[in-house]
């Protein structure tokens, strides 16, 4: 079989994702764990390394885009600079996906990594979120249920002369110019500045290596993403499958985010023989999975975990169902939207960051409390 730019594309894909998968096990970087480490301990080291990741992939976005070797400003996936504002998805969808994240043990990333390494739980909660997210992404679940409340809440940015949702076209919409310009470089560096400056300026995250090390490489598989579906290569990916006689899924400038990837997969193992269903996202979920299995089997940590009881249980499943439900509605998750979307300083995936964590401090808020009531 021929080895195409396609299947160049999908192996250098895998490739990133393993190394994250492996790192992330490495460093336990967790966004679940950054909350739950600022909530219950006031430690926030896991939650700079987080930030720090968006810093990364934010400030190699900006340099890719000031040298014109990406062009986020249409077809992405998903569309996180769209001028389609709809802003309840971004709030009910984080909020659902943080209260899943916790019940779950973890976000889209971590849960994967966790399958890697052994935990059977997670497995239980990727395969409920799987299905969730190919009910909203491939089924009329959305349609019917999410929808008809969603759309009429929804503004579109472009009937006020804004034709995107990233900050600076927005601020510049605002003051009656028509184009942001070079705004959105400086904006975006000054945005950059600010999250290094909180990243830094915290013992906690300066004196933790693995904090570093796994904030960095996650931002930097993001910022390979985009290059890689973006750049010269994707030019020359997209011209490839549109000559192709199967046209692959999902050609399009994309980077890493961790529940497309869950439904994409279902979508696939029901045609297992459909290659051209082998796309990005499950190369992501794949690779992640790969990368912390090595990477656990190699320092001798992969462990096998069930659950301790039907309550851990029905708790992990109902959380999977939330982050895929969630997930799809928001159009990303803890690393989809909150690093990746982050990247493009579009308003929406900075409100999904929040509401996530919002959602996630809560929902620890409340075991809490039901824990110290049962005591």
């Amino acid at each position: 079989m021929e080895f195409t730019i396609h299947h160049q594309v999908l192996l250098s894909i895998f490739v990133i994702a393993a190394i994250m998968g492996a790192v992330v096990y490495k460093t336990n970087f967790c966004t679940m764990g950054a909350v739950s480490d600022w909530v219950n301990m006031g430690d926030t080291g896991r939650m700079r390394a987080w930030v720090f990741a968006m810093a990364v992939a934010t400030l190699g976005v900006l340099l890719m885009e000031a040298t014109g070797i990406v062009n986020l400003w249409q077809d992405t996936f998903p569309p996180y600079r769209t001028a389609n504002f709809a802003w309840p998805r971004y709030v009910v969808g984080g909020l659902l996906f943080g209260i899943g994240m916790t019940l779950g043990s973890g976000c889209g990333n971590k849960t994967m990594v966790r399958v890697g390494g052994g935990n059977l739980k997670s497995l239980v909660v990727l395969a409920v979120a799987s299905l969730g997210a190919y009910l909203m992404m491939w089924t009329s679940f959305y349609e019917k249920v999410f929808h008809p409340w969603v759309e009429p809440l929804t503004i579109d940015l472009a009937k006020y002369g804004v034709g995107s949702q990233e900050v600076a076209t927005v601020l510049a919409g605002m003051v009656g110019l028509d184009s942001a310009g070079a705004g959105h470089l400086l904006i975006g560096f000054l945005v950059v500045a600010g999250m290094l400056a909180f990243v830094f300026k915290s013992p906690d995250f300066r004196t933790s290596f693995d904090n570093v090390l796994g904030g960095a490489v996650v931002g930097l598989a993001i910022v390979a993403g985009w290059f890689i579906t973006g750049g010269p290569i994707g030019e020359k990916w997209k011209e490839a499958a549109q000559m192709a006689i199967e046209i692959p899924s999902r050609v399009q400038t994309q980077s890493y985010t961790f529940v497309s990837p869950m439904g994409d997969a279902v979508r696939y193992l029901l045609e297992p023989t459909n290659f051209a269903l082998v796309n990005f996202g499950l190369m992501t979920l794949t690779g992640v999975i790969f990368g912390a299995f090595a990477y656990a089997v190699a320092s001798r940590r992969f462990r096998i975990e069930w659950f301790a009881s039907f309550k851990d249980f029905a708790n992990h499943v109902v959380g999977g169902a939330l982050m895929g439900v969630g997930g799809a509605l928001s159009m990303g998750c803890t690393v989809g939207q909150a690093i990746t979307g982050i990247s493009t300083l579009a308003i929406g995936s900075f409100i999904t960051f929040f509401c996530i964590v919002i959602g996630a401090a809560g929902t620890m808020k409340y075991q809490y409390w039901r824990m110290m009531q049962e005591a």
